[in-house]
């Protein structure tokens, strides 16, 4: 009997995970998505996508589709969702592990403005007419509408719709990895001054941070959320061999 899986996921790192259980006849492996990007990049498992209508929507859900484990893989500021996957762990009984990459660090060279919301970065910016990078999910673009003095470089996976109401604000649509020859390009093409953006971890978005370093240019860098206190890993390959513990594979597979 396959041991089934529910990954909440919206990472590179839930993306990698449910590739390599996909390969493994051991596991049923199911991708849920919170829907926010139009166009997902396909994946070899069946995928869920919508909310479950709170913890115990989701609790309902694990026990109605015999969930054996759950896997929170989702962004590092989904705190939401990660309070909802800890509850519904609770009210289910099912169990629950996190894949949480570890954030970036401040180096030598950083010019870190650390603040605790995206409201707080549009104050950070100032009075002062500046060009700022915004290198956050289009969803929470809005508040910069408070600052319209600002000249905005705005980069999304998807289109902004509708655009801000500010008088300057240039986008563009990519999907990352970005490779830090890009983000140098990008930063000095632009005039940027100013980036606001998530400590999300990884190496997917890391070379605007470097190439910042380099340029001598101030991030107003988001701090991470309080998550659940559950076992969690960092790594693909960590909760691979966690799995690899708790569902031992049978003699002669």
């Amino acid at each position: 009997m396959k041991n089934s899986i529910l990954i909440l996921g919206g990472t590179t790192e839930a993306r990698l995970l449910a590739e390599v259980l996909a390969q493994n006849s051991r596991f049923a492996t199911t991708l849920s998505l919170a829907g926010r990007t139009r166009t997902p990049i396909a994946m070899p498992v069946p995928v869920r996508t919508g909310g479950f209508g709170g913890p115990a929507g989701l609790a309902a859900y694990l026990n109605d589709h015999g969930i054996d484990l759950l896997i929170d893989a989702t962004h590092p500021y989904a705190a939401k969702i990660s309070a909802n996957a800890a509850e519904a762990s609770r009210l289910s009984g099912v169990p629950l592990v996190a894949l949480r990459r570890q954030g970036w660090s401040e180096q030598q060279g950083d010019r870190w403005t650390p603040v605790e919301s995206v409201a707080a970065a549009v104050t950070a910016l100032g009075k002062t007419p500046r060009r700022a990078f915004l290198a956050l999910g289009r969803q929470e673009l809005l508040p910069f509408e408070q600052a319209p003095q600002h000249s905005y470089v705005i980069r999304s996976v998807d289109p902004v719709e509708p655009p801000l109401t500010v008088p300057s604000a240039q986008y563009m649509t990519a999907r990352g990895p970005f490779r830090e020859s890009d983000e140098l390009a990008l930063l000095s093409d632009h005039g940027i001054d100013a980036i606001v953006s998530k400590n999300s971890g990884g190496s997917a978005s890391y070379g605007k941070i470097v190439a910042a370093r380099k340029l001598g240019i101030e991030v107003i860098m988001i701090r991470r959320p309080v998550l659940p206190q559950v076992t969690s890993f960092e790594s693909v390959d960590a909760v691979l061999s966690h799995l690899d513990q708790i569902f031992p594979a049978e003699r002669g597979e």
